[in-house]
């Protein structure tokens, strides 16, 4: 008899843990996010989803492309590339899509911005000078100042520290991933593969072990991983269409990207260590440019208070694999 109470015990433990577990996680799914650009509604505009591909709602509505969205650190704030004053200028607006505002103002092309860790400063890439180079300014749109002269470069993406920013440039007439010091020196390059392929799109883990890159060496567009510092390249996907566009999640253990693989643009989840691909966004249309945000491991640049207001209370999480 008390053999029998022992296990049912134990049984009932178990099964209040699982459910504990079940909520947690369906917790966490709910509070993280995915910012993207879809053409769903006749062209491209900004969208949120949860990180599961659930809940989609548009940010913007204009009659021109508002495209290439990227999260603030502390998700207050987006960042993103709209064509509606004529060419392709850097905006920003609130979280909830409200006041836009320009940060960017002249005549050739400003896109791809990403969002310095620390809050700082937002990293672009701009044709103002003839061709395709590395720009920072800070968040407000003061103090704009080129970091890469003629290097056809592209993609910007920024170390957990804020000291150094990975992109893609042009080498020996194709495309391949760098990294350089936040005020532009030492700029070196990651990618060296022996065949003509194209090495693009690069995007640092957070924890910074790691960094995601898009290559062709394989015949075609797939996600890969590397070392921080170019060594042990691993590919990640493989289709005979398209992998674009990673996109690391806050923790570290996802990487979302954008895939053709089932007839169109849609954003995709698989983990980072590798293993099944999930299709989070399914329509015509086509989906792209996928951000994460997960307000428990945002870093509070606001007010904390403000911060909470918003988003609710901050946790953090373990990591087991190594980003």
């Amino acid at each position: 008899m008390r053999k029998f109470i022992s296990t049912m015990l134990a049984t009932i433990l178990l099964l209040n843990s699982a459910v504990i577990l079940t909520n947690q996680s369906a917790q966490e799914t709910e509070l993280a996010l995915i910012v993207f650009q879809s053409d769903r509604d006749g062209n491209n505009e900004i969208y949120v989803m949860n990180a599961d591909g659930e809940n989609p709602r548009r940010l913007t509505n204009n009659r021109v492309s508002d495209e290439q969205p990227t999260w603030s650190p502390s998700g207050q704030k987006i960042a993103f590339v709209s064509k509606r004053d004529g060419n392709k200028e850097i905006y920003v607006m609130d979280a909830d899509g409200n006041n836009p505002r320009r940060l960017t103002n002249n005549e050739a092309s400003d896109a791809s911005p990403a969002w310095s860790p620390d809050g700082k400063q937002i990293a672009f890439y701009s044709r103002r000078d003839g061709n395709n180079d590395i720009y920072v300014m800070d968040p407000d749109g003061n103090n704009q100042r080129r970091l890469t002269v003629r290097a056809w470069a592209a993609a910007p993406t920024w170390s957990p520290d804020s000291q150094k920013i990975g992109y893609h440039a042009t080498w020996r007439g194709r495309p391949t991933v760098f990294v350089m010091d936040a005020d532009g020196n030492n700029q070196q390059k990651l990618t060296n593969n022996k065949i003509r392929a194209f090495d693009s799109n690069p995007t640092w883990s957070p924890i910074g072990q790691k960094i995601a890159f898009v290559s062709t060496r394989d015949g075609n567009k797939e996600i890969y991983v590397m070392d921080a510092d170019g060594e042990r390249p691993r590919r990640l996907t493989g289709n005979k269409l398209v992998d674009d566009y990673p996109a690391w999640s806050p923790d570290g253990q996802k990487i979302a990207f954008v895939s053709r693989r089932d007839g169109n643009f849609e954003i995709y989840v698989t983990r980072a260590a590798g293993g099944k691909k999930t299709r989070l966004t399914d329509n015509p249309a086509t989906d792209s440019h996928p951000a994460w945000f997960d307000p428990r491991l945002a870093r509070p640049v606001e007010p904390a208070g403000k911060l909470r207001s918003i988003w609710g209370s901050l946790k953090t999480r373990s990591h087991t694999f190594v980003p």
